[in-house]
């Protein structure tokens, strides 16, 4: 690990999948003693999480894209101007690189990275790359990824491709080392279902109805805790409480990474985070992935874990409650059935995806011998005087 203070600046855009691995790193780059400065936009100034010692900066990011010529214009002169502001602060912080997490915010950053010279690492979180990145790949000096095999990657940027997996959380990353809960015969089936942080209609719809077609036995082992839109919410309540459910409802939950811990299985989307932080603990799940969501992304990141038996996926036009209670049903039958598909979940994390892409990052812009002397753990002569001179500047 470097011992030498360097400054570092993450730019990702603003939404929660882009900027929790940002925070991730953050934190590791500011425990290893470097300053890091965040760009974004307004939205993702307000994202809960951001360390408190992490200086956010908002900067305009226009979108490109669309039948409006006007929208361009516009769009293209949002970037520009942020890509100006970018540069002016890579003046005063004087980056040794600039991290890109996808978003359109992060585009103008690395924009004025590339010409200023300054070398750039890319973060795909999800299993397709994401259109800004597909962008920047050509001049990015290193990409990391979150999957073994990424969707829109050319062949001819494969040889700068770090697969590093998608930071968690640390209170989830936690729990990686627990035992999967005790699952019995006769004991409780606890499910934990999630849409996101805007949660969504379709499992509130679906969900209820699904468990209700279980099999009697199965049915009055279950204790479910569901997220909810507002205006969803007593609809849902009503619907738990027609079944004889017991069901805990609530707009936000502020302890997932408690309720994750006790919970057999999960239903929910399929967004990046959420199938890192799956894997981080191991999991199973029944994932349903977001029909509009950008190049069916979140259809493409379900394919690793299903391929190894930790999760089902079902397209939410066959997301219907015989198909959730048949799909539950293969994976509850049997105690030893959930527990292999939670040992498989458990076995496609990346629990050092932080560390990981920390050394990356950190590899860019220090001393020659920095990498050796990281890699080894052992300082030469010729080591130390260079980490002497970096110091001394």
């Amino acid at each position: 690990m470097s011992t030498v203070s360097r400054h570092f600046v993450l730019a990702a855009g603003g939404t929660g999948g882009h900027l929790i691995p940002a925070f991730a790193l953050a934190t590791e780059l500011e425990r290893r003693r470097h300053h890091v400065a965040l760009i974004t936009d307004a939205r993702g100034a307000a994202i809960p999480g951001k360390p408190a010692t992490l200086t956010a900066h908002v900067l305009p990011a226009g979108r490109l894209g669309g039948k409006n010529p006007l929208g361009w214009v516009k769009g293209a002169r949002a970037i520009m101007n942020g890509r100006r502001m970018a540069l002016r602060l890579f003046e005063s912080f004087q980056p040794s690189a600039v991290v890109g997490f996808g978003g359109y915010p992060a585009l103008p950053a690395l924009m004025a990275a590339s010409s200023a010279g300054i070398p750039t690492v890319i973060h795909e979180q999800n299993a397709v790359l994401g259109r800004v990145n597909r962008f920047l790949a050509r001049k990015a000096d290193a990409i990391a990824t979150a999957y073994r095999e990424v969707e829109r990657l050319s062949p001819k940027h494969r040889g700068k491709v770090h697969l590093v997996g998608n930071p968690v959380r640390d209170e989830v990353l936690e729990l990686r080392d627990r035992p999967f809960p005790a699952f019995t015969d006769e004991g409780l089936l606890r499910i934990l279902v999630t849409g996101g942080s805007q949660g969504a209609r379709v499992l509130s719809e679906v969900v209820p109805d699904g468990l209700a077609m279980l099999p009697a036995a199965l049915r009055s082992r279950l204790q479910v805790t569901q997220q909810c839109r507002p205006e969803d919410i007593e609809s849902v309540r009503n619907r738990y409480g027609g079944h004889d459910i017991p069901a805990e409802l609530a707009t936000y939950f502020e302890d997932m990474a408690d309720r994750l811990a006790d919970t057999h299985l999960f239903i929910g989307r399929a967004g990046a985070s959420t199938i890192a932080e799956l894997t981080a603990v191991g999991r199973p799940a029944v994932l349903v992935p977001l029909p509009i969501a950008t190049d069916d992304h979140q259809a493409v990141n379900t394919r690793e874990i299903v391929a190894a038996g930790g999760a089902r996926a079902i397209r939410q036009e066959r997301f219907t409650a015989s198909e959730l209670a048949k799909q539950i049903q293969a994976m509850a039958q049997r105690p030893e059935t959930l527990a292999n598909a939670a040992h498989a979940a458990w076995n496609c994390g990346y629990p050092n995806a932080v560390s990981d892409l920390a050394d990356l990052v950190e590899s860019f812009g220090g001393a020659p011998l920095m990498d050796v002397i990281r890699v080894t753990g052992q300082t030469s002569a010729q080591g130390k005087e260079a980490l002497a001179m970096e110091g001394a500047e």
